[in-house]
C-alpha cells in the first residue's frame, strides 16, 4: 500500500509541474486547511446505502499544499473523516487539478470560480456494530470538484467547494462533501 501511495504520489508531483513548466515564475505556492461536512455511501448491510441517513454529513478536516497562477491549481490534499454515530471513519489522500473558468486574465480578481477533477486513495473502516460483518478496505478513487475562492487579503483566500469521488473497491461507492478551507499564500 505504500508503494502505491509513494507512486501516486511522485506520478502527481511530476504532472504538477509539469502544468506549470511554462508559468513556474508566475505560480503561488499556498498551504492551507479545510473542514466540511462528509458523507459516504458504503456496502455495510448487504445493499449500499447512505451511512448517514437523511442527509446528515459528518465532520471531515483536511490539510492542503499547492500552487496556483492565473489560470490554474494543483494541489495535494489529506483528508480525515470520523462519524462517532456509525464506527466509521476514511482516510483519504488527494490530488486535485482546478481551471479557473472565470479569471479573465486580471490579477486582481478576488472571486475567482473554478472546476476541477481529483484522483487519490482511501483507507475506509467500519466496525460493522450491528451489520453483517466490519469493513477495513482500500482503494483508488476519482472524482471532480466544483467551487469559488474569494481573496481576503493578499495572503488569505477563502475556498469554498463540493467534492465528489468516486471510490474503485468492492464495499464502497463514494463519497461528498461540502467543504470550506484557508489557504496561506507564500
Amino acid at each position: 500500500m505504500v508503494k502505491k501511495i509513494a507512486i501516486m504520489l511522485l506520478g502527481t508531483s511530476l504532472a504538477s509541474g509539469l502544468l506549470y513548466a511554462d508559468t513556474m515564475s508566475e505560480a503561488k505556492g499556498f498551504i492551507g486547511l479545510e473542514v466540511g461536512g462528509a458523507n459516504i455511501q458504503a456496502d455495510r448491510a448487504g445493499f449500499y446505502a447512505e451511512t448517514n441517513y437523511a442527509g446528515d454529513y459528518n465532520i471531515e478536516y483536511g490539510l492542503r499544499i499547492g500552487a496556483e497562477n492565473e489560470n490554474w491549481r494543483t494541489m495535494f490534499v489529506l483528508n480525515y473523516f470520523d462519524s462517532e454515530d456509525d464506527n466509521q471513519n476514511y482516510e483519504k489522500a488527494l490530488f486535485e487539478v482546478d481551471y479557473f473558468f472565470l479569471s479573465g486574465g486580471a490579477e486582481t480578481t478576488s472571486f475567482k470560480p473554478y472546476i476541477g477533477i481529483n484522483i487519490g486513495y482511501m483507507n475506509y473502516e467500519s466496525d460493522g456494530e450491528g451489520l453483517t460483518a466490519s469493513i477495513d478496505e482500500s482503494g483508488f478513487l476519482y472524482g471532480g470538484q466544483l467551487g469559488f475562492c474569494i481573496d481576503l487579503s493578499d495572503a488569505v483566500d477563502l475556498d469554498v467547494m463540493y467534492r465528489y469521488s468516486l471510490v474503485d473497491t468492492e464495499q464502497t461507492d463514494h463519497t461528498e462533501s461540502i467543504v470550506v478551507g484557508l489557504n496561506y499564500m507564500f
